[in-house]
């Protein structure tokens, strides 16, 4: 607890000369070049550039004042409530045992100058010190786990917004996938109705074939019809002409002698039979 003690005044330290800084950056107003009123931090910008923080002018020095951050987890320190920093600020000048040497100066000053009375209550003090130690090893642990755990509750509830913000934005995103995803079947729909509509004019040009095929087979057997019919007709008008004329180039005498034979051979037959 005191080593956060300490670190808040360290905060406290370094919070006016962000502030000092803050105030330097805004005697000279930056010269807009966008319009600021509607940036929004992280978000691109109409050509796809990410846009500037418009709570960092171009004048501000984040180098050597860089934006405070809360630690996650305290810093580290010496003998309960000492810094780690403050040692490590003495080590660059003086050494590992320059901030011993400066704490007992500072303690051999107060003591002979009876700054730091010692009476006949001091063992006190040291009892205080004692119990806050055995207060600290046997309830630090549970203590600090409890105000961790205020803290991250607090913490959750301040990020409650937030992150229901962002949850709601990731279902969004995901809806959106689903829904490209779903469009992408539109594809593969056209795709069919393509072949579909391929099929149809297919099976449409079978039956149009086939139609003219039997149009063509119709005609072609007309002909052929036709063609037989004048071929028998004109093979019988043939054989009736040459019987006609057979039958005129024939006389009574020749008919009677035909006619006489055709007798003798059927009595001849008839005789064998």
């Amino acid at each position: 607890m005191l080593s956060r003690l300490a670190l808040r005044s360290e905060l406290f330290r370094v919070a006016p000369l962000c502030a000092n800084a803050v105030r330097t950056t805004q005697t000279k107003p930056a010269v807009a070049t966008t319009n600021e009123s509607i940036i929004v931090p992280g978000f691109p910008k109409p050509n796809g550039q990410p846009q500037p923080n418009p709570y960092d002018g171009p004048e501000r020095d984040l180098v050597n004042f860089p934006r405070m951050v809360r630690l996650e987890e305290p810093a580290k320190t010496r003998y309960l409530f000492v810094p780690e920093e403050w040692f490590e600020v003495f080590y660059k000048k003086t050494g590992v045992t320059g901030p011993y040497v400066l704490a007992a100066g500072v303690t051999t000053y107060l003591l002979s100058k009876e700054i730091w009375v010692v009476e006949h209550e001091f063992p006190y003090v040291l009892a205080t010190i004692g119990l806050f130690y055995v207060g600290w090893k046997k309830f630090g642990t549970s203590l600090a786990a409890f105000l961790d755990k205020e803290i991250d509750e607090y913490e959750a509830s301040c990020n409650a917004g937030r992150k229901s913000e962002i949850d709601g934005l990731k279902e969004t995103i995901e809806h959106q996938k689903t829904e490209i995803w779903r469009t992408e079947a539109q594809k593969h729909v056209i795709q069919a109705k393509r072949e579909n509509v391929a099929l149809q004019l297919e099976a449409i040009y079978r039956e149009r074939a086939l139609q003219a095929y039997n149009q063509v087979k119709r005609r072609l057997d007309y002909q052929l019809d036709l063609a037989n019919l004048t071929r028998t007709v004109q093979q019988r008008h043939m054989v009736n002409w040459i019987i006609e004329n057979v039958l005129k180039s024939l006389t009574n005498e020749q008919e009677k002698q035909s006619f006489k034979k055709c007798m003798t051979d059927l009595q001849a037959l008839a005789a064998k039979a």
